[in-house]
């Protein structure tokens, strides 16, 4: 089995490089300036034991690599970028090809599953950065985090088995799992606050916001009839696997949403997590106002720029307060 990493950010170029330090055949797609850094002088691979730099086979796009049909792809970029990417994978790639989403959010697998008859949900606890083109920082020690897999909408099978075997002996803890986008509803719960953190930084007042919004998805799950494990088993998923550290040189400052407000990329991925929520909450007829308005801060970030931590804490209250009384007239 050949991994295609097809989205080397943080997490993809996390997975890629302890495949390919495992001697496992790894290929990486990256676009723009990382791509041609990546290319050019290889990854930069930053533990807290180490700094280790990879040459790594690397395109920039899909019809760049010759495809095999046992070829297993692991989708990595972000949720927002998912479509655009599935369309370009789906031109080049056999049918036949194993998908994996491994990403935060439960929206690729469906996504996916429109292309694609061989998709494969991973839960994603992997704590690594990507700031600067070519460089790679995880944050993670004892493992490299958690990759639990399973066929998607259920199920295990062989492929599985083997990408899940694969990432143990690159050193993840991988288990197969027939239920698995339980978990990844579990672990959309705790990212419904990205954009809290993104839009307001580092600082107290943010856990009623995020109780509400935590209560509105439990909520819709209950509506739609979604099974989500709860903390109790993620936190025994969590025992005895990962540590995280401070990296030397390289200070952990936030998530995914963080890095892409950090980075200026123009984008970010609100809407597929708690835009998921706010959708089911027009489904089934349940209120979703924190959320909604999770959507709004993200969007005006975007649209004035604005760095991270520029809203306060104190503006998010009064605009669900508002929000909520505008759902109920």
């Amino acid at each position: 089995m050949r991994f295609v990493i097809y989205g080397a950010g943080g997490v993809g170029g996390t997975i890629g490089a302890r495949l390919h330090m495992a001697g496992y055949d790894v290929v990486l797609i990256a676009r723009g300036e990382h791509g041609e850094v990546l290319r050019e002088r290889g990854m930069t691979f930053i533990t807290a034991e180490a700094t280790t730099q990879l040459r790594i086979d690397t395109v920039g796009r899909p019809e760049e690599i010759s495809w095999r049909d046992d070829d297993c792809v692991l989708m990595c970029m972000k949720s927002q970028h998912m479509t655009g990417a599935l369309e370009d994978l789906a031109l080049v790639a056999p049918p036949s090809i194993a998908v994996v989403c491994a990403q935060n959010s439960v929206a690729n697998e469906r996504m996916a599953l429109r292309r694609f008859a061989n998709v494969y949900a991973m839960l994603i606890y992997l704590p690594a950065s990507f700031l600067t083109p070519g460089e790679i920082v995880t944050d993670a020690v004892d493992c490299g985090g958690i990759l639990d897999t399973g066929r998607y909408p259920s199920g295990i099978d062989a492929c599985c088995e083997e990408l899940t075997t694969a990432l143990t002996k690159a050193g993840f803890s991988a288990l197969p799992d027939v239920a698995v986008m339980a978990q990844k509803h579990g672990k959309l719960l705790a990212n419904l606050t990205n954009i809290v953190q993104a839009a307001s930084g580092r600082v107290d007042g943010w856990q009623p916001i995020a109780r509400q919004m935590r209560r509105e998805a439990l909520a819709c799950f209950a509506a739609a009839g979604i099974d989500c494990v709860d903390k109790e088993q993620i936190v025994n998923r969590h025992e005895n696997t990962y540590r995280v550290v401070d990296v030397p040189g390289h200070t952990r400052n936030g998530g995914s949403s963080w890095q892409s407000i950090a980075r200026g990329t123009g984008d970010i991925e609100t809407d597929y997590l708690n835009g998921e929520i706010v959708m089911l909450g027009r489904l089934h007829g349940v209120p979703t106002p924190a959320n909604a308005v999770a959507q709004q801060m993200a969007q005006r970030m975007l649209r004035e720029r604005l760095p991270v931590g520029a809203i306060g804490i104190d503006e998010w209250q009064p605009l669900i307060d508002a929000y909520a009384k505008r759902q109920a007239e």
